[in-house]
Order: C-alpha cells, then structure tokens, then sequence
C-alpha cells in the first residue's frame, strides 16, 4: 500500500472581500462575486511567501505523520510564485525543519498544477521503492495585475504531502495525466503578473484537460462517478469546479467539501491540494475520493484515493484546513492589500 501518510496546509490569517476590489476598479461588486462566486481570498502577510507557506503546511504533515525526519528521501515544491529565479525553494525548508542534508530537493513549475506534479513525483519514488517517505508540496502567492479580473481570485496558500508505505491514510489507486501544448495562459521572465490567453480560457484549456483526464481515470479504474464519496478539481474560481464536475457526472454534494474558493481564492498550486486536505479533515475509512487538478499550458494530473482506518488516529494532530479559513481573519482595504502584495511601485 503506497499513499499518503501525514498531510497539513497553511492559509494566511490576512483577506480581502471581493467587494473591496471591485468598488476600487469601478466595478458592480454584486455582479462580481454573482458571477465569479467569489467572496474573499486570502492574501500572504508581509512576511510570508512561497517557502514559509510551504514550511507552515508541511509543519502540519510532519505532525499527522510523526516520522523519523531523517528518512525523507525527498521533498519537493511546486508553485508559481517561488521567491527565487535561481534557489531552490525546498533548500531553504528541509533546514529550517531539519530534514537534510541527505535528501533530493527540486522547485517545480507548471501553473496551477504544479503542487500535484510534486506529489506525483514524491508518490512514484515511494511506489518504486527507491525511498521510505517523501513530501510533496503545492504553494503559492498567486499575482494578479490591478484591476485585471485574476486580481479577485489570485491568493496565497498551500498544502504538503508526505507519501509512504506504513501507516497510510489514503492509499493512492491510481493515477493519470492529460498535456496538450495549449497557450491560455503564461507570465514570462521578468514580468511581474501573467497573461490570458483569451480564446483558449475555458473550454480549451480547463474544461478539455480536466475532463481528458478524469475519463482516462475512471476508464482505467473502471469506477463510475457513484462509486466517490468526494470529489476534488482545481478552482480558479467558484463556478469552474462545480460545472467540470457536472461534465464528469458528479454531484455538488460531492464537490462542496474540498470547494473552498468562494472564500479562499484561488491558491493556483495549493488549489486543488489544499482542497484533498478540507476532504481528508472529514472522510471516514473506506471513503473513495476523486480529484484531478489543472495547470495552464497545459495540463492535469488525476488521483484516485481510498482513506484508511489510519485517519481516525492522525487528523486531529494539526490544525484543519476549514479552521484557518473560518477563525481569526483579519481583513485589509485595497490600500493596505496593495502595500502587501507590493503593487505599489516606488520610484527608487
């Protein structure tokens, strides 16, 4: 059995409602959050990025898992938003959490899903035997330009996994990915926010991949949508999820638990990791759960899980992921969320 054997997230205790930003811009806020079904997002403090997300969530793995640090092979980060052009994020992690210096480290990149290609990559080295544990994390302090429709749901957060083969909680069942070269969104070097790809949004990009994926998977499981408990897609905003769901023939009460956009935001590579973590606070042994993730250029990656006895003994040793989105919000103004996500250009 190889799968997943401690998990945690982080989100920043700081919001911004989404009415704030759309009075700042001139927009109808009521026509805004109808029509995204977004709320709020949370926003990175000024002291926190992509690594200390990262360290914070897998702080709350480690505790779920309770294993001997030395034997994590290897630990890996995906995120959009890694605070080095060249430094691997995970560097910086493994020895504030004294896990190295025996250990493979890597940054990886791919949009949105670049949290479940780190949890890909850390599953197969365990499934292969190459390796007792080692973590998976998807992080990210998502950009949006002023006034540009992303700034609504582009937030910050993340989620870790740790994979191994004792004491797991959710066994991996299967696995399968679906990538087209498909431009409907990107942010070259140098640049400080990313660009739509117009055209290719939507049905090109998220709804096609999503979808590829998840009938490859349930064709190889030879499961059907009735057979989940939960189901978990990517969310870059609240009505995407839930529309990709009813395509695949799933449920909104199969969805809602792991639906946290409408008042997270859309944390691109902790976005639908972050979601696996509200499911695993709740699930009961034997529960199927369903999810598969999207990354622009594109790409998803699909996951079917089955939780074990296991979780019963391993929830309750970090903080769940609903308590951080619900209890001691502190909420900024435009002004203050502009001096915090650095939107205000000095002329130094």
């Amino acid at each position: 059995m190889v799968g997943i054997v401690g998990y945690g997230a982080y989100l920043p205790r700081y919001r911004i409602k989404a009415e704030v930003i759309a009075r700042q811009w001139g927009a109808d806020p009521e026509a805004i959050t109808r029509g995204l079904q977004l709320f709020e997002k949370t926003v990175p403090g000024q002291d926190e990025d992509t690594i200390t997300i990262s360290v914070e969530a897998a702080k709350n793995a480690l505790r779920r898992a309770q294993i001997d640090l030395k034997e994590i092979g290897a630990v890996y980060i995906g995120s959009e938003s890694h605070p080095y052009a060249v430094k691997p994020s995970a560097t910086i992690l493994i020895d504030a959490l004294g896990i190295g210096p025996h250990v493979h480290v890597a940054s990886y990149e791919f949009a949105c899903k670049a949290g479940t290609e780190a949890m890909y990559v850390a599953y197969s080295h365990v499934k292969s035997g190459e390796m007792k544990y080692a973590m998976g994390i998807g992080s990210d302090t998502s950009q949006g330009a002023p006034g540009d429709a992303l700034e609504y749901s582009a937030s910050a957060g993340g989620a870790a996994f740790i994979m191994g083969k004792e004491r797991v909680v959710a066994e991996i069942l299967y696995t399968h990915s679906y990538t087209t070269d498909t431009p409907d969104f990107w942010r070259r070097e140098g640049e400080d926010y990313p660009r739509h790809g117009g055209r290719f949004t939507g049905d090109p990009a998220y709804f096609r991949h999503i979808v590829g994926a998840g009938k490859a998977l349930l064709e190889k499981s030879n499961m059907s949508p009735k057979d989940f408990r939960y189901a978990v897609f990517h969310m870059p905003n609240g009505k995407f999820p839930m529309e990709v769901g009813k395509r695949l023939g799933f449920t909104k009460e199969q969805i809602e638990t792991g639906w946290l956009v409408p008042w997270m935001g859309n944390t691109y590579s902790g976005s639908s990791p972050t979601g696996l973590t509200a499911v695993l606070d709740v699930a009961k042994p034997s529960d199927l759960i369903f999810m598969v993730s999207f990354g622009s250029g594109a790409g998803s990656d699909g996951f079917i899980l089955r939780v074990t006895d296991e979780i019963n003994n391993v929830r309750d040793r970090a903080p769940k992921v609903r308590q951080m989105l619900d209890e001691k919000k502190i909420y900024l103004n435009y002004g203050e969320y502009a001096k915090f996500r650095r939107k205000i250009k000095l002329n130094e």
